[in-house]
């Protein structure tokens, strides 16, 4: 696959096969803002504008699944007027979504929604419900989410069903699991990509990174641009996969 990068005025050769499913931890908003002086709100802000262009070039080069750890559970304990503008920005992104997305690209929210308001939480799986049968894009946002906190979830689900007698502890498989995660259905993450120079995965998707390449930058998330993407997808197709054989 050839694009054509107007900027540079020379085409880009991305890989021919892509990954199945891309994992963005949008990180580094916070510092973007401070390094300029201005409040962490404000990064959050442009943080924001960049997801919209990336996950815009996502779709245009093709990648069928595309996964945003937009906030973690551990994330409640940030300062109150930073929690509320991130909230602020969710809430905004809710109502534009429609307009945003083209048709035929699923949404899915992974995580607990219980936590959220009324309005916002039927908003979020109205959206789910109305893109379930789109195919050509499926994007996947993580709020109020925690890898563990989904694990743990599963075995509740596991745990009653056993108890109601509609399974056997015994015949409990990886496959049984993976059907009672938030990403039921999709592929595991095949690529890992965090920004801001952190080299950690944050409790993100754990279960579905077991076999994830991953890709640290230090460019900050709203400085993330589609050409560190290229650089991101060329860097995987050069790695070598085994899954444990040779």
């Amino acid at each position: 696959m050839a694009l054509f990068n107007k900027k540079k005025n020379s085409p880009i050769a991305l890989p021919e096969k892509l990954p199945q499913h891309v994992g963005f931890i949008m990180d580094g908003n916070g510092r973007w803002a401070k390094k300029r002086g201005l409040p962490r709100s404000f990064g959050h802000r442009e943080g924001a504008k960049n997801f919209k262009k990336i996950v815009r070039y996502c779709k245009d080069i093709g990648l069928q699944n595309i996964s945003f750890y937009a906030f973690s559970t551990e994330n409640w304990q940030r300062p109150k007027d930073e929690v509320d503008t991130i909230m602020e920005l969710f809430r905004e992104y809710i109502v534009d979504v429609r307009n945003f997305l083209s048709e035929n690209t699923r949404m899915i929210f992974l995580g607990d929604k219980s936590v959220f308001d009324d309005d916002l939480r039927e908003k979020m799986i109205r959206l789910e419900e109305d893109t379930a049968h789109y195919t050509e894009m499926t994007l996947l946002m993580a709020v109020n989410y925690g890898g563990r906190d989904e694990i743990a979830h599963a075995a509740r689900i596991l745990a009653q069903k056993a108890k109601d007698g509609e399974i056997d502890p015994k015949d409990i498989t990886e496959e049984s699991v993976a059907d009672c995660l938030y990403t039921k259905g999709v592929p595991d993450v095949d690529l890992v990509i965090r920004p801001s120079g952190e080299l950690r995965l944050s409790n993100y998707l754990i279960w579905q990174c077991a076999y994830a390449e991953y890709y640290f930058t230090d460019v900050l998330w709203p400085d993330f641009s589609p050409e560190d993407l290229n650089k991101a997808l060329i860097d995987y197709d050069g790695r070598s996969r085994r899954f444990g054989g040779v």
